[in-house]
């Protein structure tokens, strides 16, 4: 397990890196939210209230960061989250 302070414009993310059997299950956490990769699920995290939002295809924290959102739950699209951001862009809206 790997476990990492982030410094982004905006404030300090934490971002966890667990190895799984094929790819690494990843979470980077801001204060009102997390960017998952695609082993978390968006309909668990939209309806326990969570600002989330999903990239896919990602093996490191650099990964997360430059990759696309592909999914964010209603409470994420409230803090003005976007589909197609970067995962930096989605966590500094977070903070």
């Amino acid at each position: 397990m790997l476990v990492e302070k982030i410094e982004l414009d905006n404030g300090s993310a934490m971002a966890l890196s667990f190895s799984m059997q094929n790819a690494p299950l990843i979470v980077i956490r801001a204060d009102k939210g997390f960017v998952m990769c695609g082993y978390l699920d968006m309909d668990t995290a939209g309806a326990i209230g969570d600002v989330a939002v999903k990239v896919k295809g990602v093996n490191t924290f650099e990964d997360v960061l430059k990759a696309p959102v592909v999914g964010a739950t209603q409470q994420a699209i409230d803090l003005g989250i976007k589909v197609s951001m970067t995962g930096k862009e989605a966590l500094e809206l977070m903070f």
